[in-house]
């Protein structure tokens, strides 16, 4: 079978291009891939996605929204794709359960994963103190002292969205200069609630049910100290879920795929949405957004294919 849609990726990207696949009759069909639900799924409590006044559980949003994609007739398929053929159409998707998916359009929404401190306490600490978006959590950590690792645009970004509920906010950096503009620099050092640790990077995340601080050492002198805090965003980077994608899409320098502001990548008939493309906003809100593009542009698509085989007598 030949599906008309498949969608790589259930977070709110794909979940909204197989909402809107769906109710333009074209069956679409979803392969939840690593994370079902995406990132949101594992956040505690989402106040900013528009309609829900009262917050909601981020598992409960990517569950309703599934259920409003099936509801239109999406169907969905438990694995990891791990390997794509784009060469030619209908295009082939290989998934790690067996399965092996042909498609006349793809929707790529396989996401951006947060890069790792990759130290002790940090997984086990996720949700519960580590968060690795201000947006998204800030606004529980009312008077807290919070440690934000890092020194490019999204360290001072973030840690000036932060100082919006913290108490203090402490950027640490590996190094003694900071990567982010002269602009973001000046306003972060003029904040009197942000302070700096430099030369330093962080061995530990310490706690039992929620952050209690970081044990710290300094690069260039070896000394180990800790240091007390509520809560630990580290914005060393994101790293685009794209692996699968090279020498079939165009990636960029950084491994994002690249679209055409359309969401249509240099593969006709494949299609990009969310944060394996957005590599700016990184909201829930906006990769809805564009999941509704990819859908829209994957059906004007599979019309004009229809009306060339039409004229040509194809059918």
């Amino acid at each position: 079978m030949i599906h008309k849609v498949v969608i790589i990726g259930s977070g709110p990207a794909g979940l909204t291009a197989a909402l809107y696949a769906a109710r333009a009759n074209l069956a679409p069909v979803v392969i939840r891939g690593l994370q079902p639900g995406g990132l949101i799924a594992t956040t505690s409590e989402v106040e900013n996605y528009p309609g829900f006044p009262d917050a909601i559980n981020g598992f409960d949003l990517a569950e309703k929204m599934e259920k409003q994609a099936a509801r239109f007739g999406t169907s969905f398929i438990d694995g990891i794709v791990q390997s794509v053929d784009f060469s030619e159409r209908p295009f082939t998707l290989t998934v790690d359960n067996g399965t092996t998916v042909q498609a006349e359009t793809v929707i790529v929404s396989t996401g951006a994963s947060p890069r790792k401190l990759g130290v002790p306490g940090e997984l086990e600490l996720a949700n519960r103190g580590v968060s690795y978006c201000a947006v998204c959590d800030g606004f529980f950590f009312r008077e807290k002292k919070l440690v934000v690792v890092g020194g490019g645009n999204s360290a001072l970004d973030e840690g000036l969205f932060l100082t919006r509920y913290a108490s203090e906010v402490v950027i640490i950096h590996r190094r003694d200069q900071l990567r982010a503009d002269p602009v973001l620099q000046a306003r972060a050092q003029a904040n009197p609630k942000i302070t700096f640790v430099w030369d330093s990077v962080v061995t530990a995340i310490k706690g039992e049910t929620g952050v209690t601080g970081v044990a710290l050492k300094n690069v260039k002198t070896g000394e180990a100290t800790e240091m007390a805090a509520d809560g630990v965003f580290p914005y060393i980077g994101h790293i685009p879920n794209t692996a699968l994608f090279k020498g079939q899409l165009e990636l960029d320098e950084n491994g994002y795929v690249i679209s055409d502001g359309r969401t249509r990548t240099n593969v006709p008939g494949v299609f990009v949405a969310g944060d394996v493309e957005d590599h700016v906003y990184r909201q829930a809100i906006t990769a809805a957004g564009t999941g509704c593009m990819a859908a829209m542009e994957a059906s004007w698509f599979l019309d004009k294919q229809d009306h060339v085989q039409e004229a040509l007598g194809t059918w």
